[in-house]
């Protein structure tokens, strides 16, 4: 398939990808929008995670994976990972105008709409956080809000190692949440689609008086309205997905049952040094 082609047909499938398994999170939720649609998803595990990572080194592995994903056809492309969201959006829509591209972006306009009492708080990754997305956001929408900030060091690695539930992850979340809530947020936006997969620690940690945001549900809903303004949209069958990593496949096959209770078959990916993935047919067991 050309690069250039600016033609889609709605059988082709969406995009997915992630630095791991956090875009899993944003899977789940397009997958309950958009049911009929079929999905391949990336998981950039060689390089997770990328929250310490260079814009540049974050924008490189992007570009790569986009290439990959319009190689295999999809015609829309989701962007799963608040970090590459940040650190890459607006150059992969420059280099890949013929196909629509759906970032992550902390969800601080809801936020700081609904807070009552003016006190937010953003558990995101430094990328993030250093991001004129990020800066725009707040600039735009909460002035009149004060923001509280963690990036949770060691969170996503937890995540990745399906640590949903350890006294390790709890600690980490503790420190980044035990000021928030002496300060009085009562609200706490999840910037990094990692982060759904222990709600239910946050919500032990916080209790019932704190909102939590995420973005998934949106960034589907998002999706369906261009694939409906396109008439792109996949009806009459259940849509099927497609898993790659360019880590382990059997270890991202166990985080898939782990994480949102579906088995199915992952393949390898290797990175060139050109930064191109390529599919290994017959990867050995890792």
């Amino acid at each position: 398939m050309s690069l250039m082609k600016n033609e889609f047909s709605f059988q082709q499938p969406i995009g997915i990808f992630d630095s791991g398994v956090g875009g899993l999170s944003v899977l789940g939720a397009i997958r309950q929008e958009l049911p009929h649609e079929d999905i391949l998803y990336v998981a950039d595990q060689a390089h997770i995670p990328y929250g310490p990572r260079s814009a540049a080194e974050i924008q490189d592995f992007s570009h790569g994976i986009c290439r990959f994903l319009l190689e295999q056809a999809a015609k829309l492309i989701v962007v799963a990972c608040n970090t590459a969201s940040s650190a890459a959006l607006f150059s992969l829509r420059r280099s890949f105008p013929q196909v629509s591209i759906v970032g992550m972006e902390p969800a601080v306009k809801p936020a700081a709409e609904t807070t009552q009492s003016g006190k937010v708080g953003v558990l995101a990754t430094p990328t993030t956080f250093s991001s004129d997305l990020y800066a725009s956001l707040v600039k735009r929408f909460a002035r009149d809000v004060e923001i509280y900030q963690s990036t949770c060091p060691g969170l996503v690695e937890q995540i990745e190692a399906g640590a949903l539930n350890s006294l390790h992850t709890r600690h980490i979340l503790q420190n980044a949440i035990g000021p928030m809530q002496e300060a009085g947020v009562d609200t706490i936006v999840l910037g990094c689609t990692h982060y759904p997969f222990v709600i239910p620690l946050i919500r032990s940690i916080t209790g019932l008086g704190v909102r939590i945001i995420d973005p998934a549900p949106a960034v589907a809903r998002q999706m369906g309205n261009l694939l409906t303004e396109k008439e792109l949209c996949n009806e009459g069958r259940s849509g099927q997905v497609r898993f790659f990593t360019s880590g382990s496949p059997v270890r991202l096959a166990g985080q898939l049952m782990q994480l949102i209770g579906e088995t199915g078959h992952v393949e390898k990916v290797i990175w060139s040094p050109d930064l191109s993935l390529h599919i290994i047919e017959n990867p050995s067991r890792e």
